[in-house]
């Protein structure tokens, strides 16, 4: 599964990680996550995030 990064802030979302502290179980792919969902440090939409290339 593969990483993505908040455009604003760098946070890196790593699926095997998830937030668990908002809600995102670990082993959830980014398109899984809800749309509602915002980056746990600076609280942008998940739009703000891009593909992390490895």
């Amino acid at each position: 599964m593969k990483k993505y990064e908040c455009e604003i802030c760098g946070y890196i979302y790593d699926p095997a990680e998830g937030d668990p502290d908002n809600g995102v179980a670990p082993g959830t792919a980014f398109e899984d996550v809800p749309d509602e969902w915002l980056c746990p440090l600076c609280g942008v939409p998940k739009s703000d995030f891009e593909p992390v290339d490895e």
